[in-house]
């Protein structure tokens, strides 16, 4: 019991520190989309162990994950067609969109 406690609370510490790293980095995209997939990883985590301690459908895990990924590959697809249209990956060379 008291290990499934400290497992949920080190699951909230990295969703928290994932937030944390996205406000406060915000000069390259690949590095808000790590913090963004770190985020999502965290909240996988929170989500996978309430919904096993309860003994409900895993389905909605499943399916929040293939969100996570799709969310991911947008997101590098999106990167890519940044720099290779300005050259790097910097928020100050987006004013140009």
């Amino acid at each position: 019991m008291i290990a499934l406690i400290l497992i949920n609370f080190c699951s909230l510490v990295m969703l928290f520190c994932g937030l944390m790293s996205f406000v406060s980095n915000r000069k390259h995209l690949l590095n808000t989309l790590l913090s963004l997939e770190f985020i999502m990883l965290g909240v996988f985590w929170v989500m996978s162990l309430n919904i096993s301690s309860v003994g409900t459908e895993i389905y909605v895990i499943l399916f929040f994950l293939t969100l996570g990924v799709c969310e991911g590959a947008l997101g590098l697809s999106l990167l890519i067609s940044v720099v290779r249209s300005h050259g790097n990956d910097y928020f100050s060379s987006f004013n140009l969109l």
